[in-house]
C-alpha cells in the first residue's frame, strides 16, 4: 500500500529501482491481453456490454458514475442489467444474484451498493463473461454495464469508458509496481469515452474528448433511523468534531467534501474495500459522543451495528452536457448493429 501510494508522487525517484519489474509487468499484460481478448461477438451476448473501468490502482470514481449511467439509461427507457468483480466479497458459488439485503461479505460493498441504488439486476462473478451470459440468460435486459472490467478481456465488450482521477492523473505514469498504472498510458486512446473525476491542474494528453465529473454532496443520512439532514450547514447535535472513517481507493476527496462543514475533522483512513467490524469502532480512538461520517459504500457494510452517531453522505454527479446523450448514441448504434446480424 505504502509503495502504491508513493507511486502517484512523480517525485518519488527511489520507485525507479523498480523500473524492470513494471517493465516485466508491462509484457505480461501485453501477453494476456493477446491471449484473452475477444474480438468477436459470442452468440450468448445479445445485447450491448459497456465496461467502465480505469488504467490505474485504485479508486476513480466508477461506481459512482455506473449507478448514475444506469439510472440514466433507465430514465430512457432501457433496462439494464450490471456485472461486477465483487472484489472484496467472498460468495461460495458464483455467478452471485446480488440482492438488495445481501452480505457485503458475500458480494463485495460496491455490487451492494449499486444494487440497492439502481434496483437493477446485479450478478457478481470473477468470470465477467460468465456473469454476463447469467445476466442476459436470467433477466429480461436490453443492455449489461460492466462496474470495472477494463482488462478483464476474457470478456467481449462494445463500449469502453476510462475513468481517470482529476487530482492524481497517473501519478508517474509507471505501470505497477513501480508506479499506479494497470496498463501503459498509451491505453485511453483505444477506449471510447473517457471520464475525468475531478479537476486537474495538469491538461490530460488526449487525442479524444474528455468528459468532466463532479461529485458532489447532497444530504448526510443517518444510518440507524434514516434521518436526512442537508449538506450545506449539516448541524449535529451530538458533537462537534466529524469523525471520518473511510476504506475507498482516493479518501482525501472524500475528506475535502467534509472539509466545507464547520466542524474540526478527524480523520480514520482503512485499506480500500475494508470488511468494518463493530470491533473497529468499541475502542479508544473512535468516540461515540461524536458524530461517524463515512461515504455511502462503506456505510453498507456497518449497518449491522451502527449506532445513532453513524451518518453517510449522499451524492449526486454533475458531468459534462451532452456526454450523456453521446454515450447513448453510441449505444443504439451498437443496438442497431447487433440486431442486423
Amino acid at each position: 500500500m505504502k509503495i502504491l501510494l508513493s507511486a502517484w508522487n512523480k517525485n518519488s525517484r527511489w520507485l525507479f529501482a523498480l523500473w524492470p519489474f513494471s517493465f516485466l509487468f508491462r509484457l505480461i499484460v501485453a501477453i494476456r491481453k493477446s491471449i484473452f481478448s475477444v474480438s468477436i461477438r459470442p452468440a450468448s451476448f445479445s445485447v450491448p456490454v459497456v465496461v467502465v473501468g480505469n488504467i490505474t490502482m485504485g479508486g476513480t470514481g466508477k461506481t459512482p458514475f455506473v449507478i448514475s449511467l444506469a439510472d440514466y439509461l433507465v430514465e430512457h427507457g432501457f433496462s439494464p442489467g450490471i456485472v461486477s468483480r465483487g472484489y472484496g466479497g467472498n460468495s461460495a458459488s458464483y455467478p452471485l444474484m446480488v440482492g438488495t439485503d445481501e452480505n457485503p461479505t458475500n458480494s463485495g460493498d460496491e455490487p451492494l451498493l449499486i444494487a440497492r441504488r439502481t434496483k437493477c439486476p446485479v450478478v457478481v462473478d470473477p468470470d465477467r463473461a460468465s456473469a454476463v451470459k447469467h445476466l442476459i440468460s436470467s433477466f429480461d435486459i436490453d443492455i449489461v454495464i460492466s462496474d470495472d472490467g477494463l482488462q478483464h478481456y476474457q470478456m467481449y465488450r462494445d463500449i469502453e469508458i476510462c475513468m481517470v482521477d482529476g487530482d492524481r492523473l497517473f501519478g508517474n505514469s509507471f505501470c505497477f509496481p513501480a508506479g499506479p498504472l494497470r496498463e501503459p498510458i498509451e491505453r485511453i486512446e483505444t477506449v471510447d469515452f473517457i471520464v475525468m473525476n475531478g479537476s486537474a491542474s495538469d491538461t490530460l494528453n488526449s487525442s479524444k474528448p474528455v468528459a468532466k465529473m463532479v461529485m458532489r454532496p447532497k444530504s448526510l443520512v443517518n444510518l440507524l433511523t434514516g434521518e436526512i439532514r442537508p449538506f450545506s450547514g449539516a448541524p449535529f447535535n451530538i458533537g462537534n468534531n466529524l469523525q471520518a472513517v473511510c476504506a475507498i481507493g482516493n479518501p482525501e476527496r472524500f475528506y475535502r467534501m467534509l472539509e466545507e462543514l464547520p466542524y474540526s475533522l478527524t480523520r480514520f483512513s482503512f485499506p480500500d474495500h475494508y470488511q468494518f467490524k463493530p470491533e473497529d469502532f468499541n475502542n479508544e480512538l473512535i468516540s461515540k459522543h461524536q458524530p461517524v461520517v463515512m461515504t455511502e459504500k462503506d456505510a453498507i457494510k456497518c449497518s449491522d451495528f451502527a449506532t445513532n452517531n453513524f451518518w453517510y453522505i449522499d451524492t449526486k454527479i454533475d458531468i459534462s452536457d451532452g456526454f450523456y446523450a453521446r454515450v447513448l448514441k453510441r449505444i443504439n448504434e451498437c443496438k442497431a448493429l447487433i440486431a442486423s446480424h
